[in-house]
């Protein structure tokens, strides 16, 4: 598959999702970027909005849409992605992948599959469903608190062993915000500061539940999740903990061969920081038994593994392409 060309189309370049991927696309080795749509930035050169692209992108952002591609990008608003394929006649030959909610997740914890738009749109969790994705012709990607929840929480659901409350805290950086300005995302308030939000409501409990409900035979029990604002850029680290009988070297062994065949998830055996994975796809679990709790860490970067990067890896899936195609990426250590 060394030769395959894909030609991929995104829409909504302009904000922080849609920057990343450009980033992403413009390093791998089998994508070429038919367009970048955006219409508040139509006309204008790419590398204006997104400054570090200069000299790497000749591109110009711009407000028709084209349907000569092979995959198309939603990196929209939430809401909008579902307006917009309403609005969009497109051929039933292009893959779609959408970054937004809008088809991550329905009322029947027992679906992995939503339909809406009249298509279906499979749920682009790889550590979950990887030969699904395969097979798929539409993608809802996940989002990002989601992800790093999921991802320390699967092992366990795949067991049976979720029979108590979960409870989880989870910090992010102020990119999960999104590029538009809001009085909790200027520098002036983010300095020096914290706050919990969305407390025990956020909106991605609702895949998280389908997701661990789709696992697991038993009913799920409650999670009950704190986000925090970080008062810093990207990355999201989670600590989530349950009652559990299994010992230290059984959990490891459990999360070890869990992943064992996932390039993108590592178990460390020290405590991770979080810039082991900012800039990079990677998810880093560490594994903890204090009494009789089990402690999963979990860490990713939010704009990365928790949206951009997942859903290059949901394309190489989907094109049959080697998993880390254009992700080998480096976190900066200092």
């Amino acid at each position: 598959m060394g030769g395959l060309s894909i030609k991929a189309g995104i829409v909504g370049g302009a904000g922080y999702t849609g920057g990343e991927l450009l980033r992403l696309l413009l390093n791998h080795p089998n994508v070429e970027i038919a367009f970048v749509h955006s219409n508040s930035q139509a006309g204008k050169p790419v590398y204006e909005t997104h400054k570090d692209l200069l000299g790497d992108t000749d591109l110009y952002f711009t407000d028709e849409l084209h349907q000569d591609v092979d995959v198309l990008f939603l990196c929209v608003g939430h809401g909008a992605a579902k307006q917009f394929l309403e609005a969009a006649q497109l051929p039933a030959s292009i893959k779609i992948i959408d970054l937004s909610q809008d088809f991550r997740w329905n009322e029947s914890l027992k679906e992995a599959v939503v339909t809406g738009c009249e298509r279906e749109f499979v749920y682009g969790l790889p550590e979950l469903q990887r030969e699904s994705i395969k097979q798929a012709q539409h993608i809802a990607n996940p989002g990002c608190f989601a992800t790093a929840i999921q991802l320390a929480l699967l092992p366990l659901a795949q067991q049976n062993l979720l029979t108590e409350e979960v409870q989880v805290s989870g910090i992010t950086g102020s990119t999960g915000a999104g590029q538009g300005l809001s009085p909790t995302a200027h520098y002036s308030w983010r300095e020096g500061n914290i706050s919990n939000y969305k407390v025990l409501s956020h909106q991605h409990l609702h895949e998280i539940r389908r997701t661990l409900q789709c696992m697991q035979e038993n009913e799920v029990p409650n999670i009950n999740f704190v986000p925090y604002r970080g008062a810093f850029t990207r990355g999201i680290l989670c600590t989530s903990y349950t009652r559990s009988h299994l010992s230290q070297a059984e959990a490891e062994e459990l999360y070890g061969s869990f992943y064992s065949t996932h390039p993108f998830v590592s178990i460390s055996k020290s405590t991770p920081d979080l810039k082991q994975v900012v800039n990079t796809n990677k998810c880093l679990l560490h594994l903890q038994k204090q009494g009789n709790y089990l402690v999963v860490t979990s860490m990713i970067d939010n704009l990365v593994k928790g949206a951009s990067g997942q859903a290059v890896q949901n394309m190489n899936l989907l094109f049959g392409l080697e998993e880390q195609a254009g992700l080998r990426l480096k976190a900066s250590a200092f």
